[in-house]
């Protein structure tokens, strides 16, 4: 690889396994002239088992502000900077976003070296549509401001994939239980790529049972993935005919059918039905 100056590259680390690292990740963290770690306890080891002698800064929320300078005026003099979380991707509900903004706004070089992410870790063995879903991170604490917070998106048809701490995350399954419903269908990470790795499945209503039933249950990080809302009914089939008369106006009925569900999102039979008794009432 050939190091660029004056670059920022935001590097993805392991969030368990040591092995998850990539390549380039290694031959980047090596060739910067300084690393910006969360932790400068927790990234030491993974930088000992690989041999990576490259000076570490702390960087974490309490000091963002005051140490992005400082990297700024070494990445204007020249030097390229990695910057790294305890695990997993940067700036993904950890510290950096601060920096990386900063860099962009002083017009310098920011590098993406992509890695593992415990969000894509559990939505790729979720057995849930990716196809659409909403990373929210951590809910937030109070039990008043979380249940608001569920509430806007109890509606959601995307796949919703949370974070949450060990101490917390009784009260988040009874919390999404009770505003979601306890037919929905979620997935519990916990330990993702560790020695005492969990993936289980079940409903939001048998999910407190599970966790309550092992003390183990209880400990590690977490992320959760929650099914979507599924498609709500259509309760009044008249409720799109002054779309579908304009519509018909000027295009064919299938032309018309067609625009009607992509602006609305009804389904398209029951628009074809409506549809077609428009034309001949």
């Amino acid at each position: 690889m050939a190091q660029s100056s004056g670059t920022l590259f935001v590097v993805a680390t392991p969030i368990g396994h040591r092995e998850d690292i990539s390549a380039r990740a290694l031959e980047t963290l090596r060739k910067v002239d300084v690393i910006a770690a969360e932790d400068t306890r927790n990234s030491g080891p993974l930088m000992h088992h690989y041999g990576i002698h490259t000076p570490l800064v702390p960087l974490h929320e309490h000091n963002e502000r005051s140490i992005t300078a400082s990297l700024i005026q070494k990445m204007e003099s020249g030097l390229s900077v990695a910057l790294i979380s305890d695990a997993g991707t940067p700036a993904i509900s950890d510290p950096g976003a601060i920096l990386v903004d900063s860099a962009l706004t002083h017009g310098l070089r920011v590098v993406p070296v992509p890695g593992p992410s415990a969000l894509t870790a559990l939505l790729s063995v979720s057995g849930f549509s990716a196809r659409q879903f909403l990373f929210y991170g951590f809910l937030p604490i109070k039990a008043g401001a979380r249940s608001r917070a569920l509430e806007a998106l109890k509606g959601l048809q995307a796949t919703l994939v949370l974070y949450e701490a060990p101490h917390r995350i009784q009260d988040c399954l009874a919390a999404l239980a009770q505003v979601l419903g306890g037919e929905r269908r979620v997935v519990i990470g916990r330990e993702l790529t560790k020695l005492f790795e969990t993936v289980h499945r079940t409903t939001l209503a048998e999910a407190l049972l599970w966790v309550d039933a092992d003390p183990n249950h209880q400990r590690g990080e977490f992320v959760l993935a929650v099914e979507g809302a599924t498609q709500p009914a259509e309760t009044d089939p008249a409720r799109h005919d002054a779309l579908l008369l304009a519509l018909l106006e000027k295009l064919s009925l299938g032309d018309a059918v067609r625009i009607a569900t992509q602006a609305t999102g009804a389904g398209r039979k029951l628009l074809y039905e409506r549809a077609l008794k428009l034309t001949q009432g």
